[in-house]
C-alpha cells in the first residue's frame, strides 16, 4: 500500500479552498468536464423534437426561486 501514489493537499494563497495534486492515471479537471459535456450532449433531443410539456417545464421555476 505505501507504494501507491497519493494526492497531496496544496494550499493556494488567497483562495478559500485547497487544491489536490493530480495522480497518474486520472483525468485533469478540464478533461473530466469535457467528458461530462460529451455525455450530456447525447441525452438531449434533436432541435426539432419537442414533447408536449417542454415549454411548460422550461418556464417553471422551483419554489425557492
Amino acid at each position: 500500500m505505501p507504494d501507491e501514489p497519493r494526492q497531496r493537499v496544496e494550499r493556494v494563497a488567497g483562495a478559500r479552498r485547497a487544491r489536490l495534486t493530480r495522480v497518474e492515471g486520472t483525468l485533469a479537471d478540464a478533461d473530466a468536464e469535457a467528458t461530462l459535456r460529451d455525455a450530456d450532449a447525447g441525452a438531449r433531443p434533436a432541435a426539432g423534437e419537442k414533447g408536449p410539456n417542454d415549454e411548460r417545464l422550461r418556464r417553471d421555476r422551483p419554489p425557492h426561486w
